[in-house]
C-alpha cells in the first residue's frame, strides 16, 4: 500500500477482496455485496424465529449468492458477545455459547422432561423417521402416548409422515426448534459415540459391535414414507373434517 494511503474498512468478512466503490466483481459490485449484508443482517435481527436462507434470497439482489452472503457475515459475528448461527437451512442470532452463562443465570428452567420422554427424545433424534412401534422395540418397553404428546407439544418432535406399511403407522422426527436449543446446524451434528462417552452418557463398556446411529443429513420423506395429507390429519384428530384446526 503507498505510504500516507488510507484503506477502506469492509464491515464484514465476505470473503470478498475489497475493491474501490464502483469497481466490478464478476457479478456485483462490492457496494452491491456490502447492501446484501446490510439487508440480510437486518431481516434475521427482526426475526423472533430462525429466516430461511429463501426468505433472505428473495429480498437480495438478483444473483447475489445468500450462502456467501450469510458465511461471510457468521464469520464477523464470530467473536462477538452474539453469533450469527446457521440452523438447517435457517439462521438466528443467538448469544455466544460462552456468554450464556449471563442470561440463564437467573431464569428457571420450566421444560422438564421424564427420563421416558428424554429416551424416546434421543431414539427419534438418532433413528428418525421411526415409528412408535420402532420406538418401544428400540427400548424394550411400551411408550405411553402421553410421552409422546409431551415432545410434540415441546415442540422438539414432529409428526412426518405414515410409513408406507401395513396399518400405515405415522413417523416422528425431530424439528428445527430441537437443532435450535440443542445449538445444532443439522442431524449429523448429533454427538457421536467417542462424544457421548466423554460426557457420561454412554458406557465405556459398549458392546465392540454397538454403532451410534448417524442420524439422515436432511429433513426429506425417506422412500418407505408418504407425507401427511388432510385426511391423515383429520384421521389423527389434528383437523376436524371440515378442514379447520381444533380450538
Amino acid at each position: 500500500m503507498a505510504e500516507g494511503s488510507q484503506a477502506q474498512i469492509v464491515p464484514f468478512n465476505s470473503g470478498l477482496s475489497e475493491e474501490p466503490d464502483g469497481v466490478q466483481d464478476d457479478t456485483h459490485s462490492l457496494r452491491d455485496i456490502r447492501e446484501a449484508e446490510r439487508i440480510a443482517e437486518a431481516l434475521v435481527f427482526a426475526s423472533a424465529e430462525p429466516v430461511s436462507e429463501q426468505a433472505i434470497a428473495e429480498r437480495l439482489p438478483d444473483g447475489v449468492d445468500v450462502r456467501t452472503i450469510m458465511e461471510g457475515l457468521a464469520g464477523f459475528y464470530g467473536l462477538r458477545g452474539v453469533n450469527l448461527q446457521r440452523i438447517g437451512e435457517n439462521w438466528a442470532f443467538r448469544t455466544a455459547a460462552d456468554l450464556s452463562f449471563l442470561i440463564h443465570r437467573d431464569q428457571t428452567e420450566t421444560r422438564k422432561l421424564s427420563r421416558a420422554a428424554l429416551e424416546v427424545l434421543a431414539i427419534i433424534a438418532y433413528h428418525q423417521p421411526v415409528t412408535r412401534a420402532e420406538v418401544e422395540e428400540i427400548r424394550g418397553v411400551a411408550t405411553s402416548r402421553g410421552t409422546l404428546d409431551v415432545l410434540l407439544e415441546s415442540g422438539w418432535v414432529k409428526m412426518r409422515g405414515r410409513r408406507r406399511t401395513p396399518g400405515r403407522p405415522v413417523t416422528y422426527g425431530t424439528t428445527l426448534a430441537f437443532l435450535d436449543h440443542f445449538g445444532l446446524e443439522e442431524l449429523r451434528d448429533l454427538p457421536g459415540m467417542e462424544e457421548l462417552k466423554g460426557a457420561g452418557l454412554l458406557s465405556s463398556r459398549v458392546p465392540s459391535n454397538f454403532e451410534v446411529p448417524v442420524p439422515p443429513a436432511n429433513d426429506d420423506l425417506a422412500e418407505d414414507e408418504d407425507p401427511m395429507t388432510q385426511m391423515d390429519l383429520e384421521e389423527l384428530g389434528l383437523l376436524t373434517p371440515m378442514g379447520q384446526g381444533d380450538e
